[in-house]
């Protein structure tokens, strides 16, 4: 019996594993079929690129505004009374709050956000067209559904991701300039203080905003591609979306920040 269940045990391992392999290919491969389709599209949805612009990003500005205005008002709230029980004087809390924003808190946390909003819509809408045989459709009109639904999501994304990055850097930086001045009496002109960003903290950002939407559209895009059958492959495609989005996004902001603080020596 010890020796059945250990058999079943590597069985069941060993078909996750080979799952995983399996899924990690898709990706590998849906990711460079996109990449190659962005820089020599030749078709393609009418206005595709604009009208997923819109989807991500003005849809999103008022989600990004009250998550990252409340956490930002948090977070300069908790150090600034952690940094007074110790100091007394909590006023360095905005150059380095800024800092944190720029290279960190702002990326992830948009990147987050848009993982559960925009990439449970992309899986749940690719995943319905799969459902309907709609993609089976395209393919037979001689249409690449890569080229024709995920590329447009995948430019959107990254353009949109950069552009909420520093729209919720601006909302979170100023709710907590006036955190810090209703709650400790720190003069605004104290908190907004950029001499502590460098040209890394910018880079890493960046780089971050350009991953983390390039990752989103490309998980998400997967996932609904490979939609079983019925609403309950819809359901079940949108939230492996959700997970394995959000999951890429905590991935690559610990290989990113690691690699930032190789290149600039301690500058992220």
């Amino acid at each position: 019996m010890t020796g059945d269940r250990i058999t079943g045990f590597v069985e069941r391992v060993g078909a996750q594993g080979l799952a995983a392999l399996a899924t990690a290919r898709g990706l590998v491969r849906v990711l460079f079929r996109t990449v190659a389709r962005t820089f020599r599209r030749r078709g393609g949805e009418p206005g595709g690129v604009l009208r997923q612009m819109n989807e991500v990003g003005n849809r999103s500005l008022v989600f990004i505004a009250v998550c990252l205005g409340f956490l930002g008002m948090v977070l300069v709230f908790q150090s600034s009374l952690q940094v007074s029980r110790i100091t007394g004087d909590p006023s360095p809390i905005g150059p380095q709050f800024f800092k944190v924003l720029i290279h960190e808190f702002a990326p992830t946390l948009t990147a987050q956000m848009l993982a559960t909003r925009v990439g449970a819509g992309i899986a749940a809408e690719i995943g319905s067209m799969v459902v309907t045989e709609q993609v089976d459709a395209l393919r037979m009109c001689g249409v690449d559904p890569i080229e024709y639904l995920i590329v447009p999501r995948f430019i959107a994304c990254m353009v949109m991701t950069m552009v909420l990055t520093v729209f919720a850097v601006i909302v979170a930086f100023f709710a907590g300039a006036l955190t810090a001045k209703l709650s400790f009496g720190v003069n605004p002109a104290t908190f907004i203080n950029f001499s502590e960003v460098r040209a890394g903290d910018l880079v890493i950002g960046l780089t971050k905003c350009v991953a983390y939407g390039a990752a989103i559209p490309i998980v998400s895009g997967y996932c609904g591609l490979t939609a079983g059958r019925g609403s309950e492959g819809v359901g079940s495609a949108t939230t492996r979306a959700v997970i394995g989005s959000s999951f890429t996004v905590i991935v690559l902001d610990f290989i990113l920040s690691g690699l930032g603080f190789m290149v600039f020596q301690g500058g992220a």
